[in-house]
C-alpha cells in the first residue's frame, strides 16, 4: 500500500468506524490519532499529504469535542 493509499484508506473508514456500533466507535479516536501521528513521524510527506493528515486529525478533534472530550486510550 502506498502512502497515498494508506491516507485515503484512513479518510474513507475513520468516520464510519467512529460511529458504526450504535453510535459508539468500533475503533476509538486514540487508535486513529496514533495511526495518523505514526505516518507523520515515520515518513517524509508531501504538502498535500500533510494537509490531508491535519484535516483528519481535525476531524478527530471535532469528534472528541462533540463527545465531551471523552478520550479513550489504547496501548502500543
Amino acid at each position: 500500500m502506498t502512502m497515498d493509499e494508506d491516507i485515503a484508506h484512513v479518510a474513507r473508514v475513520m468516520a464510519p468506524s467512529l460511529r458504526a456500533f450504535r453510535g459508539e466507535p468500533v475503533l476509538p479516536p486514540a487508535y486513529w490519532r496514533k495511526r495518523l501521528q505514526r505516518i507523520q513521524d515515520e515518513f517524509p510527506l508531501t504538502a498535500l499529504q500533510t494537509f490531508q493528515i491535519r484535516h483528519l486529525l481535525g476531524e478527530l478533534d471535532r469528534f472528541e469535542a462533540e463527545r465531551g472530550g471523552q478520550n479513550q486510550q489504547i496501548d502500543s
